[in-house]
């Protein structure tokens, strides 16, 4: 699951990134009446939104598996009499992750109606004040997803090695019992 998160993160982390330069290339566009900003602009559109789903994908991604796997470890844990503190360990580093994701997701939904409330493809008066606001939350949204993904991860390769040792502590039951391995 590490290196499936880190590449997804990481793909996550490339779209913000590109949405945020080409935004910030583009510049204002309004009362742009230049046809290739307005162009790009709308590629900034489609690249928000296209990293918005990813960073949710991601963030929702690992909540699944903190929840699949806290759950096996305590049934494991339970099955071969394991210590319950493995299981435990599991579901706190499933607990210390939850805000985090939960977070990152409120976050680029921020970044993103930020941006809704800028575009003056939505011909509504004053959009042309949310410019500034939008930039600013989507550097500070950027920072902190970026923040979050690398936190995750930490957990994420932590609850692995609760993993490992729950596996390490089966194998050697099933060969004490004759098992197969």
């Amino acid at each position: 699951m590490t290196r499936i998160f880190a590449s997804l993160a990481l793909f996550a982390i490339l779209l913000m990134a590109t949405a945020l330069v080409l935004g910030l290339l583009i510049g204002d566009i309004h009362g742009s009446h230049d046809l290739q900003r307005l162009g790009w602009a709308r590629v900034h559109r489609l690249l928000g939104v296209a990293a918005a789903i990813v960073v949710v994908l991601v963030d929702s991604i690992t909540v699944t598996y903190f929840i699949g796997t806290s759950r096996w470890c305590k049934e494991v844990t339970e099955a071969y009499g394991l210590d319950p503190e493995l299981a435990k360990q599991s579901v706190r580093l499933k607990r210390r992750n939850f805000p985090w994701s939960l977070l990152s997701i409120l976050v680029v939904i921020g970044v993103g109606t930020l941006g809704a409330a800028a575009d003056p493809d939505t011909w509504r008066q004053g959009t042309e004040n949310w410019v500034i606001v939008h930039l600013i939350g989507a550097l500070a949204g950027f920072a902190f997803i970026a923040l979050a993904f690398f936190i995750q991860g930490q957990r994420i390769a932590a609850n692995h090695e609760v993993i490992e040792a729950v596996m390490a502590q089966v194998r050697r039951i099933r060969r004490e019992r004759g098992l197969d391995v």
